[in-house]
């Protein structure tokens, strides 16, 4: 497990210390013929050695240097300045993927998906998920009943922003009830409180308070409830 953790180093150090934010505009620039590309690769090969100090694992340093190349190549020939944002973490997540794979094909080949996808593994991924965009929709849909644009026009709002903020609420409550950490929930709710303070306060409308509070109660009471059923599945 030290081999696998000290390949993530050598990508973090690589990729986001040894890279300057230079270095990273002159590639979307220039493409592939950007010089800065190649010694990008080059310094992650070293840092791999380095770290790793065994030549015997050479094999998996040089996979996944070229890995790390191909993807980076394929990012800055499709990524446009629309869909960057998406292709950081497209690219992200195939460098780690790249590692991983690597790592099990020369290091660990008696890997099975089975000793590390258990069915409490599945259950925790199903909770999360569940957690995210499903609730959402379900909050979305269930506030249909309410149009509050009146009561809000003049007062926007980052695009999204509430969506995220209570996809992030419900896996921190989630986390902290898994954890049996009840306290960091309560700390959650009143910090929350205090932060939409203000807002209710100079909205002066009762219907927006009813719905902010609603809201809350309903997002939290969801965490909550899949935080007791994973527990109970233990």
């Amino acid at each position: 497990m030290i081999l696998l953790i000290k390949l993530f180093l050598a990508h973090i150090i690589g990729d986001f210390f040894l890279q300057p934010q230079k270095w990273v505009k002159e590639k979307e620039k220039m493409k592939l013929k950007s010089p800065k590309l190649y010694i990008h690769v080059v310094i992650h090969l070293i840092l791999m050695f380095v770290l790793l100090w065994d030549i015997t694992l050479w094999p998996i340093i040089i996979t996944i240097g070229i890995s790390h190349f191909i993807i980076d190549a394929v990012k800055l020939s499709l990524q446009k300045k629309k869909t960057k944002r998406l292709w950081f973490f497209a690219d992200q997540a195939l460098h780690i993927g790249s590692i991983l794979i690597a790592y099990f094909m020369f290091v660990n080949s008696d890997f099975s998906i089975e000793n590390y996808l258990t069915e409490q593994h599945i259950l925790l991924i199903t909770c999360l998920l569940f957690l995210t965009i499903p609730v959402s929709i379900i909050m979305k849909t269930i506030f249909l009943k309410w149009d509050i644009t009146a009561l809000t026009e003049g007062n926007e709002s980052l695009e999204d922003a509430g969506k995220y903020i209570g996809i992030l609420e419900r896996v921190l409550v989630f986390t902290f009830v898994i954890l049996n950490h009840w306290e960091a929930v309560g700390f959650l709710i009143t910090a929350k409180s205090v932060f939409r303070f203000g807002d209710l306060k100079e909205s002066k409308h009762r219907k927006l308070t009813e719905y902010i509070l609603i809201g809350t109660l309903i997002s939290f009471g969801i965490a909550i409830l899949i935080g007791l059923l994973f527990l109970s599945f233990q």
